[in-house]
């Protein structure tokens, strides 16, 4: 996978993607992951990527310019001799758009470029939104001080579930969200903490009753945080 942000504060992604989950991606070569400058695509010694919004309001909007000419330029060809790229689907980063959901970084996933639009102040002139986006995207119901955050949010979603990312695969199918259902509690070493101890059903040995176990436990969670989730939950009801 291919995956470009841009942004006008190109070291919040650029340390990130060099830890963890993130930069194991890279190692592999299952994923590259390319940082743009969007101030390198201005025209004024000031390198100005916003102005006042047309109709007046507060704050300062981000002008269209820069980020058509940049996307223009990474989508060209890498060289003479080289393929040329996917043209990626664009993914703009906005609080007006559909929260971001497991089901979501399933289908991002299934994506062979992703191109991530990072915007800041007021937001992004709207010619952005409707003529070089292909999906805006939300994590949550509330405001952030710029895309980067979010865009990191959403990367590391999705390239985790690249095929050999994870070292054991079936983690991935008890997860939280997977069966739209909070993950079961878990436990490991020592066997007493401080008087509290680990449920003996864990301990049996019999991988049928802690399946019911887990199942049941899950259920109850979401039922208790998440009921909304419990709604569209279409697995049997213990």
């Amino acid at each position: 996978m291919l995956i470009d942000v841009v942004t006008i504060f190109p070291g919040i992604i650029k340390a990130p993607i060099q830890e963890s989950l993130l930069k194991k991606a890279q190692d592999k070569g299952k994923v590259k992951i390319r940082v743009h400058d969007l101030r390198k695509y201005t025209h004024d010694r000031h390198r100005t990527v916003d102005d006042k919004p047309y109709g007046g309001g507060a704050g300062m909007l981000m002008k269209p310019e820069p980020f058509f000419e940049c996307l223009e330029d990474i989508r060209k060809k890498s060289g003479p001799h080289k393929k040329k790229e996917p043209k990626g689907w664009v993914v703009l980063m906005d609080p007006r758009g559909r929260p971001f959901n497991q089901k979501t970084a399933k289908r991002l996933a299934g994506k062979k470029r992703l191109i991530f639009l990072t915007g800041h102040y007021e937001g992004i002139d709207q010619r952005v939104h409707d003529h070089l986006v292909d999906e805006e995207i939300s994590i949550g119901d509330f405001v952030t001080m710029g895309g980067e955050v979010p865009a990191l949010c959403v990367m590391e979603a999705v390239i985790r579930l690249l095929p050999g990312i994870l070292g054991n695969t079936e983690s991935v199918k008890d997860e939280s969200f997977q069966s739209n259902m909070l993950e079961y509690p878990q436990y490991t070493r020592p066997r007493e903490y401080r008087g509290w101890t680990v449920p003996e059903i864990l301990l049996s040995g019999n991988h049928r009753d802690v399946d019911l176990w887990r199942r049941h436990e899950a259920r109850k969670i979401t039922k208790k945080r998440r009921p909304d989730l419990l709604k569209s939950q279409k697995s049997k009801i213990i």
